[in-house]
C-alpha cells in the first residue's frame, strides 16, 4: 500500500457519472462535483473515468453477498478496473478506467442519523472511501487503516473548506 503524499491538484475535471437506480431523490450533480474534487486532489489523471451507482438495498444485498459473501446491503462497494494510484508529486498520473463506487443511499441514510448528520454529508463521505477504496487504500490493517482514515478526513476537510462549510 503506497502513500498519496501531499493533496494536490490543478482543477482538471474528471469524466464522473452519477447514476441513481436507488429511488431515493439525491443531488447526483453535487456527487459528481465532490468527486471531480477528490481525483483532482488525488492527482488522478484529467481522463481517467469513474461511474457512481446509487442502488437500493436489495441491489446492494445482492452484490454484498455475491462479491464479500456477506449477508444483508452494506453502505458502500468499490471495485476498481485498472488498478490506478493517486501519483506522486514527481510523477504523471497514468491514464485508465478508476472504476465503480457503489452506495446504498438507504443503508447512508440510516448512518447519517446516527452520526448525527444529514444524508448528504454521509454520501460524500461514502463516495470518498470508495474512491480510496479504487485507488488502492485499504483498512485491513491497523496501520492501513490510520492511514486511509486520515487522508479520508483531510479530502473532507478539502472539501468542506471549498464549499465554505464544515464537511
Amino acid at each position: 500500500m503506497r502513500g498519496a503524499g501531499a493533496l494536490g491538484g490543478d482543477g482538471v475535471g474528471m469524466s464522473v457519472e452519477v447514476h441513481n437506480e436507488s429511488g431515493v431523490d439525491l443531488d447526483e450533480a453535487a456527487l459528481a462535483t465532490q468527486a471531480r474534487f477528490m481525483l483532482d486532489l488525488l492527482r488522478v489523471h484529467p481522463q481517467a473515468e469513474l461511474s457512481v451507482l446509487l442502488i437500493d438495498e436489495a441491489a446492494m444485498t445482492a452484490l454484498h453477498v455475491q462479491w464479500m459473501d456477506e449477508p444483508g446491503p452494506t453502505d458502500v462497494l468499490a471495485f476498481p478496473m485498472d488498478e490506478l494510484r493517486p501519483a506522486e508529486a514527481d510523477e504523471e498520473p497514468a491514464e485508465g478506467l478508476l472504476g465503480d463506487v457503489v452506495i446504498c443511499p438507504q443503508v447512508a441514510a440510516g448512518q447519517a442519523v446516527s452520526a448525527g448528520h444529514a444524508l448528504g454529508q454521509e454520501l460524500g463521505l461514502l463516495l470518498t472511501h470508495g474512491i480510496l477504496h479504487l485507488l488502492g487504500f485499504d483498512h485491513a490493517e491497523p496501520d492501513d487503516h490510520r492511514a486511509m482514515f486520515d487522508l479520508q478526513q483531510r479530502l473532507l476537510d478539502a472539501w468542506g473548506a471549498q464549499r465554505g462549510s464544515s464537511p
